[in-house]
């Protein structure tokens, strides 16, 4: 007697003393998952774990996660560019004095970092 599960074509593996399915998941497209991603799937592995496991085993996280990682690097790169237009950091002052600048350009890009991290990576 079949049952359901190999009635739908599937079959059984034997691995010790136990029957185990043969299941694969579907096939997905190579997503790029990078810094603010893996800091979003860090943060929901830790702190959400009931949303971390629905979305990996109903096959979404992935292409959650790449959502993530546009939005991030999208918001990250234009607050990046906002405030040192805001702040007067120009090639000219960098062609100047290259110390201030940098000091002012990694001010920037901390605070930038903080505000992408507390608005949607740590939400």
């Amino acid at each position: 007697m079949n049952t359901l599960f190999e009635q739908n074509g599937c079959n059984f593996e034997i691995q010790g003393d136990y029957q185990l399915p043969c299941i694969a998941t579907k096939r997905q497209n190579e997503l790029h998952i990078g810094v603010w991603a893996n800091r979003h799937r860090q943060y929901l592995k830790q702190h959400h774990r009931i949303k971390y496991y629905n979305l990996l085993t109903s096959e979404r996280l992935y292409p959650y996660l790449a959502d993530i990682e546009e939005d991030a690097g999208a918001m990250f790169s234009q607050l990046v560019k906002s405030l040192a237009e805001k702040e007067i950091v120009t090639e000219k002052l960098k062609a100047d004095n290259p110390i201030l600048w940098v000091r002012k350009m990694n001010n920037i890009r901390n605070r930038a970092m903080e505000i992408v991290n507390s608005e949607v990576i740590f939400v």
